[in-house]
């Protein structure tokens, strides 16, 4: 029946370290997790609700970037048509959203998209996806609390108001500025998020209330100035799009980071009570919140104040004094700080549950996974993190490595897109289990194989079967034969529909293969044209038969069996993730030449340790494969030889 063992690597082959790379881990499902249960010391606590799943998403999405983003943007890219510019981000976003949604409701375990590419893709990528997001958390999480002491220096009247031990200061001799108030305030993060999963929740959406009431204030006294007014911000003889509509779309390509922190809420997965139902609604809500309090904000903000005059660091503060409303910058300061605040909460969180989740998978200690037996939290990962981004926020000024935070997020958006296409088209047909079950599986190893010896099958008088679009729709009605020519385009119909997987398989890789041809040749300014119009015509090839062979060919039956059922179904596939590759893709190979080798030190210092602890330590070193048709009735089978 084809059971094999997982582990191999046996004498450090290459072939075997290869293996190890693209070898998949199966769904936590209710039989896995009973069957760990004796294993594991604890569970994470079920405690978040739908509510919950909002204040996190919100307040780890709006930062404090937006009361600055919008002046920044409309002064050199949108103009007035700002408000275009987040509509469209928020629409690109979206794609990742429902990616993300449908993957979260079926694999609800924390880990996020490292946990989503093991899953669908393999070892080796779910090692660098999850290694990126250590570094995309870390990096931001310092960065966004060495922004706090600024704006609390502000709200006491200069930048050296603070006291004298949060205020910061250079060191003689070294020129390294330190930031004590950034240090404390991410060790007081790093506290509450260790009391309780459920208790930061709250704290965090008290935080973020403030926040959205701020916004809500300049909305509507914004909105009242600008009425009164007469909006001479959209006045203007250049109309609408002083830049044009490649202005406006450059705009949205910016203000696209500005969305970067929904998929936090896929964090969380494995503490949502009801994981099928809520996980999707929390994205959905928190997004659409976001992208209407955005276009709600520039909107208002562009049309007080003309764009060529508006103030690029303070953008919302300098339109309001522009009206005599002076004392609006002190709480537009409050609601910096508390954006800030909420998103250090969102950028430390998430970590330590994907650093349980590689522990638990054997790819790091077995010290990240401890889950503390009272509050229910990774405690040891928690206080790990924020001693390591705390001490970076005291001693480093990250911001320089802010761009690192987007390769990790636009990395974690590409591949959750590209699980999606493997779930619908190739799902895993072989899932590993422990070795502890190896007599229920040799026990229904035998079972099978004598059902299928007393039943073979013919297949040369098997009907050539009809190709369908989804599950009932036919595009061709049963062939007859009679014809020479009808005969051979029927075998050859026949041959595409029983090797659908390999052709499906084949074509997501080459689409992706067109996806980066097409956006490094328009990334590219110094490529010639000849060979800018070659390759894109190449890519573009690629790209547009990917997408008609994975329209036009039937998904696979597994999707209906993979994982958790019940919860959201991604619409429009495979255009809507094809489509979201493309953007995340082109998004990042326009970050630029630094960030990029700054990311790659980082993935080959993974890359090594990987090779060194992970792959040798990996839980599917002493796995057994066995058909995913096979696994309820092997589970089955255990535990019905364990209650005899």
């Amino acid at each position: 029946m084809g059971f094999v063992e997982g582990g191999g690597d046996k004498g450090g082959c290459f072939i075997g370290g290869m293996k190890s790379l693209v070898r998949r881990k199966q769904v936590d499902s209710a039989n896995s997790k009973s069957s760990s249960a004796a294993g594991s010391s604890h569970q994470l606590a079920k405690a978040l609700t739908i509510p919950h799943l909002i204040t996190i998403g919100v307040g780890s999405t709006i930062g404090a970037g937006v009361y600055i983003l919008v002046g920044t943007v409309a002064r050199e890219h949108s103009g007035p048509a700002l408000t275009i510019s987040f509509l469209i981000a928020g629409i690109a976003a979206a794609l990742s959203a429902f990616c993300y949604a449908e993957l979260a409701s079926r694999c609800p375990s924390a880990g996020s998209a490292y946990h989503y590419s093991y899953i669908c893709v393999g070892e080796g990528v779910a090692w660098l996806i999850g290694w990126a997001l250590v570094l995309e958390y870390t990096i931001g999480g310092s960065a966004v609390a060495r922004g706090i002491s600024p704006n609390l220096a502000m709200l006491f009247g200069s930048p050296d108001s603070l006291p004298f031990f949060l205020a910061r200061y250079t060191i003689p001799g070294l020129n390294l500025t330190v930031d004590p108030c950034a240090a404390i305030l991410v060790f007081l993060v790093t506290g509450l998020l260790c009391v309780g999963i459920k208790e930061s929740a709250v704290v965090q959406g008290f935080v973020t209330s403030v926040n959205v009431c701020v916004m809500a204030f300049v909305i509507v006294a914004g909105g009242y100035l600008g009425y009164k007014a007469g909006w001479p911000g959209y006045e203007l003889p250049v109309g609408y799009f002083p830049y044009g509509v490649n202005g406006m779309l450059a705009g949205a390509s910016t203000v696209f980071f500005a969305y970067i922190g929904f998929d936090s809420v896929a964090s969380t997965a494995e503490e949502v009570k009801n994981p099928q139902r809520d996980l999707p609604m929390g994205i959905g809500f928190a997004l659409s919140i976001c992208c209407s309090l955005y276009m709600l904000v520039s909107a208002v903000i562009v049309g007080l104040v003309p764009y060529y005059a508006m103030d690029p660091d303070t953008p919302i503060s300098s339109a309001f004094a522009s009206h005599g409303i002076n004392w609006a910058a002190y709480v537009i300061t409050i609601g910096a700080c508390t954006s800030l605040c909420s998103t250090l909460m969102g950028s430390i969180m998430p970590q330590p549950r994907i650093l349980m989740a590689m522990a638990r998978d054997g790819l790091l200690p077995p010290f990240f996974s401890d889950v503390n037996k009272r509050t229910q939290v990774p405690v040891k990962g928690t206080v790990a993190t924020g001693l390591l981004a705390g001490t970076l926020a005291f001693f480093m000024n990250v911001e320089q490595l802010s761009g690192m935070v987007s390769v990790g997020t636009l990395l974690a958006f590409t591949m959750v897109a590209i699980s999606v296409l493997i779930l619908r088209y190739v799902p895993p047909d072989e899932v590993p289990l422990p070795s502890s079950l190896q007599e229920a599986i040799d026990s229904v190893s035998l079972r099978r194989s004598g059902c299928s010896s007393s039943s073979d099958i013919d297949v040369e008088n098997t009907k050539i079967p009809t190709v369908t679009s989804g599950d009932s729709t036919p595009l061709l009605g049963e062939i007859s034969s009679g014809h020479p020519l009808v005969e051979k385009a029927a075998s050859r119909l026949s041959y595409l529909v029983r090797q659908r997987r390999k052709v499906a398989g084949w074509t997501i890789m080459f689409t992706c293969i067109g996806v980066c041809i097409v956006t490094s040749t328009a990334s590219i300014v110094s490529l010639p044209n000849p060979a800018r119009y070659a390759l894109s015509g190449i890519g573009g090839f690629l790209l547009l038969s990917g997408l008609i062979v994975l329209t036009c060919i039937d998904q696979d039956d597994g999707r209906h069996s993979f994982g958790h059922t019940g919860g959201f179904i991604c619409p429009f596939v495979p255009l809507l993730p094809i489509a979201c590759i493309l953007i995340n893709v082109y998004l990042l190979i326009n970050l630029g030449g630094a960030t990029w080798a700054r990311v790659s030190a980082w993935l080959v210092i993974g890359a090594c340790i990987y090779a060194l602890y992970g792959r040798t330590h990996s839980s599917l070193n002493s796995a057994v494969y066995v058909p995913a048709t096979h696994v309820d009735e092997i589970y089955q089978a255990s535990a019905h030889s364990l209650t005899c």
